[in-house]
């Protein structure tokens, strides 16, 4: 089901044309409101209660579970995309002359640990170079070999918007015995994953983009078989009968239950997780099969009438709905995206492309103009 404009749901003004979910999604006013809500309990502290320490991680939990698909005890709410990856390299093993697969222009959240884990075990990091035709999915499946431990990749490459088919890398890292570790910052909320077929053993988002939530907050979900594997850090809340505030200092050895034991430390900040857990009841509202569908359109419109004007763009089967790299084969113009922000048409540019992330917030209208700003000659 397609979905009309929901741009009066944002403070956005009608002669903004925002195309930059990619970069940071606005706040719909009902996250705003959650936020300041959550925050002004802190105005009153003693209106905060000691079990909403746990009420309010444990909304949010079970609205993130809905949105993975999974069981609310699989998630972990962590801080940033790096935290979750982190404990990912922690807990995975690797020996000596191994190798970590990743992608060329891959976000750094998702190299840097991995960097570290194989400089320290002595173990070969290969990142594979961007593909002509940006089929990452075969590069990844010539690259699977037997001494391939990890696969660490996005479901959808921030730069150009190419997704990969995810079930036919998990079959092929189930016949070498790899780990498989999902970066969906740039997909979860938009782009359904299917966790039977996939199976990663960690997955991370962070809740500022597609999910549409706060900065400095995320998701990890984790496999059931991960769950006993070190947390990245030691807190109060994460261990056994933390509820209890009169016994803290009976010091334990074990932790909550599930992936909770993975929480960060402050997790309980009411605003944040109100915020977010007001942005994922709005997606789960819409429904994510309808906003694919709908900003798939939006793509597919603007790609048939800029690949008339002579740029180039992925092939539908290649690219996530909800993405658009405008490609520029001799690079994108000189202050393009300045140019652009100067008429309030707000892009990312990366690399040789444009990127074009529009959401439900972006009307027929601001996709035109930002179609005759990109067709006018004065650019």
């Amino acid at each position: 089901m397609l979905i009309p404009s929901q741009k009066h749901l944002f403070d956005i003004p009608q002669s903004h044309a925002y195309l930059n979910t990619a970069y940071m999604s606005p706040l719909m006013h009902s996250v705003a409101d959650a936020m300041i809500e959550g925050t002004l309990l802190k105005k009153q502290p003693w209106t905060y209660q000691p079990d909403d320490f746990f009420t309010y991680p444990e909304i949010m939990r079970g609205l993130a579970g809905d949105i993975f698909e999974t069981s609310a005890d699989n998630i972990a709410i962590i801080p940033s995309t790096s935290y979750g990856i982190q404990i990912a390299a922690n807990a995975l093993s690797l020996s000596p002359g191994q190798t970590i697969i990743v992608l060329d222009e891959q976000f750094p959240s998702n190299i840097y640990p991995w960097q570290d884990k194989a400089q320290k075990i002595g173990a070969q990091l290969n990142i594979l170079p961007t593909p002509p035709d940006f089929d990452w999915t075969r590069e990844i499946l010539a690259a699977i070999n037997s001494e391939t431990a990890i696969l660490a990749v996005p479901q959808t490459h921030w730069a150009s918007g190419a997704t990969l088919d995810l079930a036919k890398i998990r079959t092929a890292l189930d016949e070498v015995g790899a780990a498989l570790v999902l970066d969906l910052t740039q997909s979860l909320g938009v782009q359904r994953l299917d966790l039977t077929s996939v199976r990663p053993d960690f997955a991370v988002a962070a809740t500022y983009k597609w999910l549409m939530g706060p900065y400095s907050l995320g998701l990890l979900y984790i496999d059931p078989k991960w769950h006993k594997a070190a947390p990245l850090e030691h807190n109060w809340i994460n261990r056994a009968c933390s509820e209890d505030f009169t016994a803290l200092t009976h010091y334990r050895e074990g932790f909550q239950n599930g992936a909770r034991k993975f929480d960060m430390g402050q997790r309980s900040n009411p605003g944040q997780l109100m915020g977010a857990s007001a942005a994922m009841r709005q997606i789960l509202d819409w429904g994510i099969d309808n906003i694919s569908e709908t900003l798939g359109e939006k793509t597919a419109y603007i790609a048939e009438r800029l690949s008339a004007h002579g740029l180039s763009v992925l092939p539908r089967n290649l690219r996530a709905a909800h993405y658009l790299g405008l490609i520029f084969e001799q690079g994108v113009p000189t202050g393009l995206a300045a140019a652009l922000s100067e008429k309030n048409i707000f892009v990312s540019v990366r690399g040789r492309a444009v990127r074009v992330t529009p959401h439900l917030y972006s009307s027929e209208a601001d996709i035109e103009r930002f179609i005759s700003a990109i067709m006018s000659s004065e650019l």
